[in-house]
């Protein structure tokens, strides 16, 4: 068995759950629940990952992998066809692209939520991310079409992901009206039992 640290409340752990998912490995892997925090890192994760983040997956030989980025290439390797990250060649550099948006997306929704968090946030950088949110639902209405038709893989998993996110953190945030192919393609996307299987709870 591998064991993955793991919160059901990280979008980059329910990204490598989605990937495991649909590489059929998902029952090779012991969920370890693990918090991090600024302000309360794990002691006990930091000899495995220095970074002290998750998701860490330790593999069965006492290894350890991080970040999602590569945990995810690394499963996909370990399933069957077909891969979600594409073979060398343009439609891998796509499929990069695609996954770079969905993580950066994800990377800034939770900076933009600890900022929230704080006693005093500060104006700026809360505008400066609502600015950031709608030029990528602007830009992902756009692309919407292209995730429709192309085959699935790591990008569309990334940007699924951190959509799932935005529903799950904001359920109000009402993203669906003026983007509405692209809550077609997220309609979609949830369908899928490997994103079923890896609902976000707030525990």
């Amino acid at each position: 068995m591998m064991r993955l640290h793991w919160s059901s409340r990280s979008p980059f752990v329910r990204k490598v759950m989605v990937v495991a998912h649909e590489a059929g490995l998902a029952d090779r892997i012991e969920r370890v629940p693990t918090l991090v925090a600024l302000t309360r890192p794990d002691l006990d994760l930091l000899p495995l990952n220095p970074l002290g983040k998750i998701p860490t997956l330790v593999l069965e030989d006492g290894s350890a992998l991080y970040d999602s980025v590569v945990i995810c290439e690394y499963l996909d390797g370990l399933g069957g066809t077909p891969r979600l990250f594409p073979a060398p060649g343009p439609a891998r550099i796509e499929a990069l692209r695609r996954h770079a948006l969905g993580n950066g997306f994800m990377d800034f929704l939770l900076l933009w939520r600890g900022e929230m968090a704080r006693e005093q946030p500060d104006r700026r950088i809360l505008d400066g991310f609502a600015h950031k949110h709608a030029a990528v639902l602007a830009a992902l209405e756009r692309e919407a079409p292209a995730l429709a038709a192309g085959p699935f893989g790591i990008g569309q998993i990334a940007i699924g992901c951190a959509l799932s996110y935005v529903d799950f953190r904001w359920p109000q945030a009402g993203w669906r009206a003026a983007h509405p192919a692209l809550a077609e393609w997220h309609a979609g996307f949830t369908r899928r039992p490997s994103v079923q299987a890896t609902e976000h709870l707030d525990a």
